[in-house]
């Protein structure tokens, strides 16, 4: 650390006073403490192309994609380098390298004005000895292959992979939000409504099932994971303990379910406030009298089967590593019997619980012990907060112990999406949803100690 920080100040790093937090959550591959770093900023969402230096294509009418643009323009052999970035502060430390908040250097046009806006970026700097001497290499490459592949609104864009003898960098998308281990916090009892959970799981759950497509298993969903950006919405993030599978066992299927999904029985939840009115539904488009004679309908003949689905799970992988977070690792991580993307399920359940409870259900007194209880002690249900019967009956089903009879294992996202807890969702138009929590507009500032709004947890940003 005193060599990178080194190599930092000669590389126009500007130190911020902030308030810092320690954050720990004992992780698989050792305890590892994540420290954020409180800062607020303002950023548009960006566009949803990767690219590296080796790829040339990046959309136009973007500020973020301009600046980079601009540089490689001007630069000798037209790539983007470690020394064309403004490091501002650290924002977090993980286990194969550090996040820090940069911006690009000044990049005047002909009027000799910064063009550079506040488009900020998070830079994920690795150190390449490091990773060999730690055999964490094939992470970090694992890492930069997967973001490449990504182009989806709820996860992360990779604007650039940056090089030099010593140092590797992804360079992506900052989210001034924060994310929703912080955020919970900051909620009254530290612990999300169950419509903001049905919001934030509904994201996750389309993200998880676009990762699915790609052949991608996840193995890290936590709340410390998942950012919120500018408008509220989330980004997944942090894909080094990822899993990425052949083609041959990643091909998505069209099948025919034996149960009719949409023929699942009625959610007793209020209605979803998070429903937007712009967005356009079926009824909207057709005409308020109709021209016709009304034709009789007769009621069609239930049948056993189900019309066409779409299966993104890659079903046949199998991994016998020990990954994740201790406590959402899956019975049968815990086990050693080797698992599938039926982990991601199961970390859903996980998650869910806790922004609902405030607490994971299986935590013990140690490692040792939760991952005992994981194995085999059943699911329980505090009396307080009262939740619904559909969240508990879909938490229920996805925490189920045995993979191969857990919600999601064989039909993935499409079954979890037809579950009554989801009634409402327009699938289709999530981005048009109105988020629980919007971030205000921030700009780079000290936190002052007075702040009392969350006074065992200041604001942390990723």
């Amino acid at each position: 650390m005193d060599d990178l920080t080194d190599d930092l100040q000669s590389m126009s790093f500007n130190s911020t006073t902030t308030a810092t937090a320690e954050i720990n959550r004992s992780t698989s591959s050792g305890s590892e403490t994540t420290t954020w770093t409180a800062s607020s900023l303002s950023c548009s969402t960006s566009a949803r192309t990767a690219t590296t230096n080796n790829r040339r294509y990046t959309p136009t009418g973007d500020p973020y994609w301009d600046g980079i643009r601009r540089i490689r323009s001007e630069s000798v052999n037209g790539k983007l380098s470690l020394s064309d970035l403004k490091f501002i502060q650290r924002l977090g430390s993980g286990d194969i390298g550090n996040v820090y908040l940069v911006e690009l250097k000044e990049v005047s046009d002909d009027n000799n004005n910064n063009t550079n806006g506040c488009c900020y970026y998070a830079a994920k700097l690795m150190d390449k000895k490091e990773l060999v001497s730690r055999n964490k290499e094939g992470r970090a490459k694992m890492e930069m292959e997967i973001l490449e592949m990504l182009d989806h609104p709820f996860l992360p864009t990779l604007y650039s992979y940056l090089e030099s003898t010593e140092r590797s960098c992804l360079l992506t998308e900052f989210c001034p939000g924060g994310d929703l281990h912080v955020l919970r916090q900051r909620q009254p009892f530290k612990r999300f409504d169950e419509l903001a959970v049905r919001f934030y799981a509904s994201e996750i759950t389309v993200a998880m099932e676009y990762v699915h497509m790609m052949g991608i298993v996840y193995r890290d969903l936590k709340p410390e994971n998942v950012l919120v950006r500018a408008d509220g919405h989330i980004m997944l993030t942090d894909f080094d303990l990822s899993l990425k599978c052949d083609n041959s066992t990643s091909t998505p299927q069209i099948v025919i379910s034996q149960t009719p999904l949409a023929n699942l029985p009625p959610s007793t939840d209020p209605p979803n406030k998070f429903t937007s009115s712009s967005c356009i539904l079926p009824h909207c488009i057709g005409p308020a009298v109709s021209c016709f004679r009304p034709r009789l309908r007769r009621k069609k003949k239930q049948t056993n089967r189900g019309g066409p689905e779409f299966v993104s799970e890659p079903v046949d992988v199998r991994s016998m590593s020990f990954v994740g977070t201790h406590e959402y690792l899956a019975p049968e991580i815990v086990s050693g019997e080797g698992h599938g993307s039926a982990v991601d399920w199961w970390t859903l359940g996980i998650f869910m619980y806790e922004l609902l409870y405030g607490y994971t259900p299986f935590k013990g007194t140690d490692n040792d012990s939760t991952m005992a209880n994981i194995v085999a002690r059943a699911l329980e249900f505090p009396k307080e907060p009262s939740v619904s019967a559909p969240v508990k009956d879909l938490i229920t089903q996805l925490l189920v112990k045995d993979p191969a009879r857990r919600l999601g294992s064989t039909m993935g996202a499409t079954a979890v999406k037809h579950h009554p807890f989801f009634q409402g969702v327009n699938w289709a138009l999530l981005r048009c949803t109105s988020p629980p929590h919007v971030p205000p507009p921030f700009v780079i500032r000290e936190i002052e100690e007075s702040d009392d709004s969350c006074p065992d947890t200041p604001v942390d940003y990723y």
